[in-house]
């Protein structure tokens, strides 16, 4: 698989995977069955691992790169898990002109991730995203939905400090 890999570990559980069998069994004879078998898998784990894939391949007696294209194809689903704190960084046009690729550079350095990974620790993840309607703020994050702006890359490692000392 061309999958790109994690730091984090795929961790399932016995219940996550009874569930995932379960949804499996209950969807398998109906037809396009694997996009809500992929739907409930991604609300069973909270993303789409390798492992969960094959397990659905199996499932519906399937190549797994099928079931992969489909993952990655649709954006709805994510191969990678997502921390505690959602970190999103706007690249808009406004953002970026001001400065936004430098944060989101600053971010990716100081998590010790890129774009789309989740920490080890399962705290942080970091993804880029489009305009979030605060132009007037740019360059703009956002944490769980809580907005910073008119920021600059110093302004990175305080914003996660609250973060980091948060249980």
């Amino acid at each position: 698989m061309a999958n790109k890999k994690t730091n984090v570990p795929f961790q399932g559980t016995p219940e996550q995977e009874q569930a995932l069998k379960a949804a499996i069994e209950r969807l398998k004879d109906q037809g396009g069955a694997l996009m809500p078998i992929l739907q409930e898998a991604q609300e069973i784990y909270g993303y789409l691992p390798e492992e969960v894939q094959k397990m659905i391949a199996e499932g519906l007696n399937i190549p797994q790169e099928e079931v992969y294209g489909v993952a990655t194809f649709y954006s709805q689903f994510t191969l990678n898990p997502k921390g505690k704190y959602k970190v999103a960084v706007c690249l808009g046009t406004a953002c970026y002109v001001k400065g936004s690729g430098e944060v989101y550079a600053r971010l990716a350095k100081e998590l010790g991730i890129q774009g789309g990974e989740c920490t080890a620790d399962m705290r942080f993840s970091l993804e880029a995203c489009r305009c979030v309607g605060a132009c007037g703020l740019a360059p703009v994050i956002m944490i769980n939905g809580e907005v910073y702006g008119r920021l600059v890359p110093n302004d990175v490692p305080k914003i996660l400090e609250k973060y980091r000392q948060e249980a």
